[in-house]
């Protein structure tokens, strides 16, 4: 679940410089939780920086709200078909909101040396029709992660292609690993581990141009595979992948009983927390090394229901000031939305583990957030998407279903 974020350097304009000039405003913020207990909850890390620029803003007020990443989405969608959309919401997708011009525009809201400081790539997937309503929150790239003690006493090394990948997840159960591949499908996150598959079988939810094709026939080829080779040998673990949820699948790795499994940075801590030594690489593919790996970013999107765009655009210059954008990537092993805080981290000795991470954004691919029927998409891709690998599902049958849903979403949105 998580995300690719960019670094951006704000040097001029910081939110947190002084009262914006209102009064008594009441800004309401509904948030996803990066973090994987109550102890590390993002609801912490917006409690602190709200206080800090609250300090500094007297008459301004932050209410946030954290839903964990199975809610959110829904959260804020039921807030907005009710009419009562927050002032800001940080969730997976933003073009359908932008599209029904409920939402400000980048430049609306940011100072100039903000809005200039994200990551290029970032800020133009952030654009529908050429204008920025996405605002980059997160982000994260995807490597194979492998347990090492479990994968020395199988007797394998990391795997490089499909077919090395299926030979250690052989050995692995052979030595009664309980998952020797993790294949987290379920509804919280089933969308980025159907795109790093995809991307592996060296496909894609589009193609070149930007039209989806869910049903192409390498992407059927790759969960056949899956079906065949994975799931329909036993080699995913007890809980069927449809079931597997991505947080569940990272409790187990960070508990010694996963093999391998796609993972992004936050699985390192996670990992080290319970003592697990572990080893990166990258996601194998039908021949070897995919040409591109997947990209995940997060979005902050700001709401024009209840106006405040002053006070919004101040709060959000603080929110990507360097220091803000540094402490939360570094609290939950994220990569940073921002041109300034990546140059800090590639350089940084205590950021290190996250440079191969930081290495693979630039040619990271993006799930298709631009298109307006994205959100619909994803939704329909995590809750049937598992159905695909299950003992009666039919790969084809199931991405024929999503492609026809994608096509009828894409249609309606143009």
């Amino acid at each position: 679940m998580i995300a690719v974020v960019s670094a951006l350097g704000m040097t001029a304009v910081l939110g947190g410089c002084g009262s914006t000039g209102s009064s008594d405003v009441t800004l309401r913020l509904v948030a996803a939780d990066y973090g994987d207990s109550a102890a590390n909850s993002s609801q912490k890390y917006w409690d602190r920086l709200v206080k800090d620029y609250e300090s500094e803003h007297p008459d301004v007020h932050v209410e946030v709200s954290v839903h964990s990443w199975n809610d959110v989405d829904r959260k804020v969608g039921e807030l907005v078909a009710a009419g009562k959309a927050p002032d800001l919401a940080q969730i997976g997708a933003y073009a359908d909101y932008a599209d029904k011009d409920l939402l400000y525009r980048a430049d609306d809201l940011l100072s100039i040396p903000v809005q200039a400081d994200f990551l290029g790539q970032l800020s133009d997937a952030g654009q529908v029709r050429h204008t920025q309503y996405g605002i980059p929150f997160a982000a994260s790239t995807r490597v194979l992660f492998y347990n090492k003690a479990l994968f020395a006493e199988a007797g394998v090394t990391p795997p490089k292609t499909w077919s090395g990948l299926a030979t250690a997840a052989r050995a692995l159960k052979a030595e009664g690993v309980k998952y020797p591949y993790a294949l987290p499908l379920g509804p919280e996150e089933a969308q980025a581990e159907t795109m790093q598959w995809l991307l592996s079988g060296g496909a894609g939810y589009t193609d070149d141009v930007g039209t989806y094709t869910l049903d192409s026939e390498r992407n059927v080829e790759t969960f056949t595979w899956l079906k065949d080779e994975l799931v329909g040998k036993g080699l995913t673990g007890p809980i069927e992948p449809g079931r597997l949820n991505r947080a569940d699948a990272f409790a187990a790795f960070a508990a010694g009983d996963v093999g391998m499994l796609n993972g992004h940075p936050t699985l390192m801590q996670q990992a080290a927390k319970k003592g697990v030594k572990f080893g990166m690489v990258p996601m194998p593919g039908r021949d070897g090394t995919p040409e591109s790996t997947m990209g995940v970013t997060d979005w902050m999107a700001a709401f024009k229901k209840n106006g405040h765009r002053d006070e919004v655009g101040d709060f959000l210059d603080f929110v990507y000031s360097e220091k803000n954008v540094l402490d939360f990537s570094r609290e939950y092993d994220l990569l940073p939305v921002t041109e300034s805080a990546s140059e800090v981290m590639a350089q940084a000795e205590e950021d290190q583990d996250l440079r191969p991470f930081l290495q693979e954004l630039p040619v990271a691919q993006l799930y298709p957030v631009g298109k307006t029927s994205w959100a619909r998409v994803s939704a329909d891709i995590k809750k049937t998407i598992g159905q695909a690998v299950a003992p009666d599902g039919s790969p084809s049958a199931v991405l024929g279903r999503l492609q026809a849903t994608a096509s009828t979403a894409d249609s309606a949105a143009e």
